[in-house]
């Protein structure tokens, strides 16, 4: 379980390879888009539509 860093922030916290399940992609759907999440091998994030 994730800590979030700031107390009593209530915005969602996702770790990206849980997403991925432990890929390196996942993709991601917001209303009808479809919208692809990689990471890098230097472990930065990249989304693309």
């Amino acid at each position: 379980m994730l800590t979030p860093w700031l107390q009593g922030d209530a915005t969602p916290v996702h770790e990206a390879r849980v997403l991925t399940e432990g890929g390196s992609l996942a993709r991601i759907v917001l209303d009808g888009q479809v919208y692809t999440l990689r990471i890098t091998r230097q472990g930065k994030l990249i989304l693309t539509k």
